[in-house]
């Protein structure tokens, strides 16, 4: 069996979303569900920068053990006027201890909880196609009114 090198990262860009207070459905036989809308935000980096076009949702499902599932659906701007679908599936967990502290809007610091997301892009525009053929990773942190992504393409 060939063993091979785990793959490099290169920065695209910072991300900061805006966020409603959630709506809290219930829980249903999957999960504790919440829906966020997503009021706004922006990406800013050299190859990507765009304006978050208010209405995307986070579909998030709260396990057992507290840790987040979440399921996001996004649509970008480019300062070009490209449209760009975002989605993406995270985790976030950690204690029970400081998942409470986030869910009382507290500022934590991110090296106490796990928060990572796996994006994916979607385009028609040929200017940013690359987006449709990459993979990317992010780290998160949850802040009392929103959250921020520092998000990496997998070389």
């Amino acid at each position: 069996m060939r063993h091979l090198e785990a793959p490099e990262l290169s920065f695209l860009c910072d991300m900061e979303l805006t966020v409603e207070g959630a709506h809290l459905p219930g829980k249903t036989p999957i999960g504790n569900r919440r829906i966020i809308r997503v009021t706004g935000g922006k990406l800013r980096g050299e190859k990507l920068t765009a304006e978050v076009i208010p209405g995307g949702d986070d579909w998030i499902t709260v396990r057992e053990d507290g840790t987040i599932i979440q399921d996001v659906r996004i649509l970008l701007q480019t300062e070009d006027n490209a449209l760009i679908l975002m989605t993406y599936r995270g985790v976030r967990t950690g204690s029970k201890e400081v998942l409470g502290r986030l869910d009382a809007g507290e500022d934590v610091d991110p090296s106490e909880y796990y928060f990572r997301t796996a994006p994916i892009f979607e385009t028609a525009d040929p200017k940013y196609d690359w987006l449709n053929r990459r993979i990317f990773i992010s780290n998160g942190i949850r802040l009392p009114n929103g959250v921020n992504y520092s998000i990496y393409t997998v070389e």
